[in-house]
C-alpha cells in the first residue's frame, strides 16, 4: 500500500535562503509542488525540480484533489505555505479533509514575515519596559466579520498586523494606542525590493498611501519599532550581571 504522506512547508517571508534546510532538501526531492501564489518567492519554488503548479484560484476540493491523486500516484507531494503555516496558512481545514482519503500531513515550520520584519526594522518584538507582550491579529475582511483590534490596543502591547495594508486607515482609527505611538509598514520583508514606510499611529496611513503599498506588507505598532526614541527601553538582566554556571 502506497504510504500517503504530503509536507506542508512553510516557504519564508520571501528570502530564498530563509527556509529551512529541511524545507529545501523536501522541495529538492519533490515530485510535485503546490505553492501559495505569488506569496511565494518564485526562487523557493525552483528548489524543485519536478512540477509546480499554482494553487491560486483554486478551491480547497481541488488542491487536495491534486495532492491525493498525485499521492496515490506514488509522487512526492509538498504543499508551499507563505511565511509559516501556522500563521493564516487555512492547515486545519485541509488536514481534516485529507484524512478523509487516509493521508498524513508533516508540517515543516517557516519563518513568518513578522519576524522578517523586526528583522528590517533591527528591532525586537518584546523589549524590556517597552512591551512584553506580541499581538499577532488582523482586520474584519471576507473570512472574518469582526476584528478585536480596538480591543486588543487596549494592553499597549506590540502589535503585529497581517493582511491590513488596504486597510490602514481603519486600523489607524480603530486602535488606541496614543497618537504618536511609532508605525513601521514593512512591504516585502527579506525580498529585494523591501521598503520600509515609518510613522506614528497619527500619520502613518498618508504616508502609505503616498508610498503606493497597498499588499504584501506588515503592519507592527508599538514602541519597539522606535526603541531608542520612543521605547526609553531597559537593559535586558541576562547580559546586565554574571550569571550563575548552569547546573
Amino acid at each position: 500500500m502506497t504510504d500517503k504522506k504530503v509536507y506542508f512547508v512553510g516557504s519564508g517571508p520571501g528570502n530564498a535562503k530563509y527556509i529551512t534546510v529541511m524545507g529545501k532538501e523536501l522541495l529538492e526531492g519533490a515530485d510535485l509542488v503546490i505553492y501559495a501564489g505569488s506569496l511565494v518567492n518564485p526562487e523557493v519554488v525552483n528548489y524543485c525540480k519536478g512540477e509546480k503548479i499554482d494553487s491560486y484560484g483554486l478551491t480547497l476540493d481541488e488542491t487536495n484533489k491534486l495532492i491525493v491523486d498525485n499521492l496515490e500516484a506514488g509522487k512526492k507531494v509538498v504543499r508551499l505555505h507563505s511565511g509559516d503555516p501556522s500563521l493564516y496558512g487555512s492547515i486545519v481545514e485541509q488536514i481534516e479533509e485529507l484524512k478523509k482519503f487516509d493521508v498524513t500531513v508533516e508540517i515543516v515550520p517557516g519563518v513568518s514575515s513578522v519576524f522578517a520584519t523586526a528583522a528590517a526594522l533591527q528591532t525586537q518584538l518584546t523589549l524590556n519596559e517597552v512591551s512584553e507582550t506580541l499581538i499577532i491579529t488582523r482586520p474584519a475582511g471576507k473570512t472574518l466579520e469582526k476584528d478585536q483590534i480596538t480591543e486588543l490596543s487596549r494592553h499597549g502591547a506590540t502589535m503585529a498586523v497581517f493582511l491590513g495594508t488596504q486597510k490602514i486607515e481603519q486600523i489607524m482609527e480603530k486602535v488606541e494606542y496614543p497618537d504618536d505611538t511609532p508605525v513601521a509598514v514593512v512591504f516585502h520583508a527579506s525580498w529585494p525590493d523591501q521598503k520600509i514606510i515609518k510613522g506614528t499611529v497619527a500619520d502613518i496611513a498618508g504616508k502609505v498611501k503616498e508610498a503606493g503599498i497597498k499588499r504584501s506588507a506588515m503592519i507592527l505598532i508599538g514602541g519597539v519599532v522606535e526603541p531608542v526614541e520612543y521605547g526609553n527601553f531597559g537593559r535586558s538582566y541576562l547580559y546586565g550581571v554574571a550569571q550563575e554556571p548552569l547546573s
